[in-house]
Formats: structure tokens, C-alpha cells, sequence
């Protein structure tokens, strides 16, 4: 279903909340090729985007939800590890007021890699905004790390 795609370090001890999946079947994209400069330039950090298939979004690893925008276009997260993670749905998504999205989690909620998170309607919202490219955002890398997009697998490093 989703492929393992984070790894903080090849030589740490594997588990669940030191890896990623990604939040979103779909084409995994370079976060460099977001259509929007806050993101392609990394201004609220690295990461990855992906140009979704489907409108399951789920989360990516252990940890708890820091915050559900209340226009549901986008939720923060806090995995076991301390990163921060923000998912984006879509561009200029904000503007829609919460219409065509289903959230299944709130502020507080702990969450399990992979739980959905919330419901998508990409079809009756990708006519009413620039793009549908999800970006997740790592907002509180270490000084010298990045993430890195090796084919399907992205790494911390």
C-alpha cells in the first residue's frame, strides 16, 4: 500500500518511528518541484511532495497530532522522534473553507503510522485551486540535515 521511505540514519536501530511512509498514494515528487516558492525554496523546511492518486491521507509515522488547520487543508504532527511534520493539501487549498475535506483526527490525538487521518475529494477540489500536490514538510531539521529523494526513497541525512 505505502512504501517505508525515511530513514533518519542507515545505521540506527529499525523502527516504526524511524521511518516514514508517505501521507498520500501517489507519484512521490522532489519538494524543489512544489508549484509554489515557500515550499520548492524550503522556507518552512525540507521534505518531500507527492502528486496524489488517491484522497486517503494517512499518517506517515508514530506520533500526535499538534494541529488540524481549522480549514482542514493542512495538519501539523510531532512524531516519537521530536520532528515536526507538516501536511499540506494542495495549493491555495485554504481558500476552500474545509470543502471537500473529512478529518478523522484532532488536536492532541496520538496516532499510529499509517491511520488515516483524513479524506480527500480530489476530484470535486483540484478545479478550485492551483494543484493538488501535497507537500510534508519537515519544519525543525538539525543544522545540517536534509532530505534527500533517491528514486522512491527519500532519506534524513
Amino acid at each position: 500500500m505505502f512504501k517505508n521511505l525515511f530513514k533518519r540514519n542507515k545505521e540506527e536501530k529499525t523502527s516504526s518511528s524511524n521511518h516514514y511512509i508517505q501521507p498520500l498514494e501517489g507519484k512521490l515528487l522532489s519538494i524543489a518541484d512544489v508549484p509554489d516558492p515557500v515550499f520548492s525554496q524550503k522556507m518552512m523546511g525540507d521534505g518531500i511532495a507527492v502528486d496524489p492518486s488517491n484522497g486517503v491521507l494517512v499518517a506517515p509515522a508514530d506520533g500526535q497530532i499538534m494541529n488540524v488547520f481549522p480549514t482542514k487543508h493542512a495538519l501539523s504532527m510531532t512524531d516519537n522522534n521530536g520532528r515536526e511534520i507538516l501536511i499540506h493539501v494542495g495549493l491555495d487549498t485554504v481558500a476552500l473553507k474545509g470543502e471537500g475535506f473529512t478529518t478523522f483526527v484532532k488536536d492532541g490525538d496520538k496516532v499510529k503510522q499509517g491511520q488515516k487521518l483524513m479524506e480527500i475529494d480530489f476530484d470535486e477540489i483540484k478545479s478550485k485551486v492551483p494543484s493538488i500536490i501535497t507537500p510534508m514538510v519537515f519544519t525543525n531539521l538539525g543544522e545540517n540535515e536534509k532530505v534527500v529523494v533517491e528514486g522512491n526513497e527519500i532519506k534524513i541525512g
